[in-house]
């Protein structure tokens, strides 16, 4: 709680030419002997602030009232207020901070900041998909805090069949895939990655984390990424496609498209992943018109069944 009254503090500093210790004690609800604490504790803790006594005195800012504290240009400013305005799906902690933040910017950055809020919607929600209210896991803030912090924690989790296991982790990062929420941690058995809605008790210990020198969570997570897709589409097929084509195959496929070299009758080879040949002969029926299968053999008959079973029902 002393923090935030020091923060409060310091931006009354940043909007008023002075403030007295009566005036910090009425807005932050605490005695004056406390703001006083507070006030001499900014001082001692290097913050530019100074006292004048007598009739009229107070707190002031070396530098003027106007000093900007924090640092950011304009362009930084108008980022972060908008990745976290009112509509967007930041959380009421990131969105409260940036409501103090936005009166220690300087003045002419804060109309632009405030317009930034109210400018961007975020709707994850693709187009068809049913409308669900996107809330954060239970454990998202406990297990946030733990990779802050840098500690291990014991950690409860229940698996996609139901089977809840507890064990010990060194949580080194968090990441949001779509709508859902993955812890990426070192274990015993080596990186782990735990869907945090699945989690079902987070306890931190005192024991830090051992976190690998070379760590970056970002390449990690691709990393990751890639190994899940291929383990959710291993089955690869091999196919030729018209030029004008590949666009269509790019929207439908993603990065299960791989794109090769042009053939010599100018088509180009492409490799298309999915999870077995039924599926894929199914994504695949309606591109003949640009799209010819060359294998494996089974995508090619169950491609075959697919035209006649269309044929003797509309033909």
């Amino acid at each position: 709680m002393r923090t935030d009254r020091l923060v409060a503090i310091l931006l009354m500093l940043q909007r008023r030419e002075q403030v007295t210790a009566a005036e910090v004690a009425r807005e932050l609800e605490v005695s004056e002997r406390t703001a006083r604490r507070d006030l001499d504790a900014l001082a001692m803790a290097g913050v530019p602030v100074y006292s004048t006594q007598g009739r009229g005195g107070g707190w002031r800012l070396v530098g003027g009232a106007r000093t900007d504290l924090s640092g950011l240009t304009a362009s930084e400013a108008r980022a972060l207020f908008l990745v976290a305005g009112p509509a967007s799906a930041a959380t009421p902690a990131v969105k409260a901070a940036l409501r103090k933040l936005v009166q220690a910017l300087p003045e002419p950055f804060r109309a632009q900041a405030e317009a930034a809020a109210s400018s961007l919607v975020m709707d994850p929600q693709r187009w068809g998909s049913n409308r669900v209210e996107l809330r954060p896991p239970r454990f998202l803030a406990g297990l946030q805090d733990a990779v802050i912090r840098g500690v291990q924690v014991r950690l409860g989790y229940v698996d996609g069949k139901g089977a809840e296991t507890k064990r010990t982790v060194h949580p080194l990062g968090i990441v949001a895939k779509g709508p859902a929420w993955y812890l990426v941690c070192h274990t015993e058995t080596g990186r782990r990655t735990f869907r945090i809605d699945r989690v079902s008790s987070v306890d931190p210990t005192d024991d830090p984390v051992h976190r690998p020198e070379d760590f970056d969570l970002a390449a990690s997570w691709r990393e990751i990424a890639d190994e899940i897709d291929r383990k959710r589409t291993p089955f690869e097929v091999q196919a030729v496609c018209a030029p004008h084509g590949i666009g269509i195959l790019r929207i439908g496929f993603g990065d299960r498209l791989e794109i090769g070299g042009t053939t010599t009758d100018g088509r180009i080879d492409v490799t298309i992943r999915g999870y077995d040949e039924y599926t894929i002969a199914g994504e695949l029926s309606g591109l003949v018109e640009w799209l010819e299968v060359i294998g494996p053999p089974a995508v090619r008959d169950q491609l075959v069944s697919i035209g006649n079973a269309l044929v003797e029902r509309y033909g």
